[in-house]
């Protein structure tokens, strides 16, 4: 392999994780051998990951056997393979892999893995053997990957809690304002989409999807609110209790989302086409459909702002 500076690079950054545990010496021991042996190669790379520390390379070696991250035929002082190393990283890593690698835990596939995530590179073959300037490199990109993707991962947590801690605020701005109101029968939580309005016992006329003049009152104040948010996606759901057949309860509850989201963006709450609806009939209780109150509760409307 030729040198290069991205090589001396991660070469570095390989040395430097595990130096603790390695003196000066086993590491350019390492750099001048031109076929690593399983032991050697246990050893380095358990020390560079999050396994174990503190094995000397009988240790090593043993402690990979043992767990099955090395291929079959493995020796102590055998010439490692690439394809074999490959196995040894994924597993001590603990990268799960495609679905051919985790059906199979076979050395082919785990090289194949790590040729996709372009942690090896160039002209390489599972069973070509590996220098320790190659390990080196290899667990050098590993590594930076690893921090590429605990960064990554740390991000995105920081996100869901930005936006769980939005949803939040915003439902306890909407439950204080529907308070205010004294809008009867809702209730305001935060889900998985967004923030919920729930209508519970909506009235609509028999058998239809007509709203009641009250619940019109209702959704009237909850437009006043949401005309407020700007630039808000909704998805109004329409939910039944059990009476009629399944058929008729998914129609009624479809058509009754849709004259109530129809009903908001007359009112102005979002634009038309900011606004989704859907009927889930009785599929969805929240309470016992046995008794009065359950099924007053199950025979509701919700209006979901979606997170943006």
């Amino acid at each position: 392999m030729k040198r290069n500076g991205t090589l001396l690079l991660l070469i570095f950054f390989a040395v430097q994780t595990i130096y603790a545990q390695s003196t000066g010496r086993e590491i350019e021991t390492l750099l001048e051998t031109r076929a690593v042996t399983y032991a050697q190669a246990a050893r380095f790379v358990i020390q560079a990951s999050p396994t174990a520390a503190a094995l000397n390379q009988a240790e090593a070696f043993r402690y990979a056997q043992e767990r099955g991250w090395l291929p079959k035929d493995a020796a102590a002082d055998k010439a490692a393979r690439l394809d074999g190393i490959s196995k040894l990283i994924l597993e001590s890593f603990d990268i799960k892999g495609g679905i051919m690698y985790t059906l199979t835990k076979s050395p082919h596939y785990a090289y194949r893995e790590l040729t996709y995530m372009n942690i090896i590179q160039g002209r390489t073959v599972g069973s070509m053997p590996v220098s320790g300037e190659l390990l080196l490199f290899i667990t050098g990109r590993l590594l930076t990957w690893e921090e590429g993707k605990e960064a990554a991962d740390r991000r995105r947590q920081e996100a869901e809690e930005a936006a769980r801690e939005r949803r939040e605020a915003l439902a306890a701005q909407i439950s204080t304002l529907l308070v205010r109101q004294r809008v009867s029968d809702t209730t305001v939580e935060v889900t998985d989409e967004g923030v919920t309005i729930t209508l519970s016992n909506i009235q609509f006329l028999a058998d239809s999807s007509v709203l009641h003049n009250s619940e019109m009152l209702k959704l009237q104040e909850i437009a006043n609110i949401l005309r407020d948010i700007s630039g808000i996606k909704i998805q109004v759901s329409g939910h039944t209790a059990m009476a009629g057949t399944r058929e008729n309860r998914l129609m009624i509850s479809r058509e009754r989302a849709q004259v109530v989201a129809a009903y908001l963006v007359s009112l102005g709450a979002c634009e038309a086409g900011n606004i989704t609806s859907i009927g889930y009939g009785g599929d969805r209780p929240i309470a016992d459909n046995t008794t009065e109150a359950g099924m007053a509760l199950n025979r509701r409307v919700e209006i979901t702002i979606l997170e943006n």
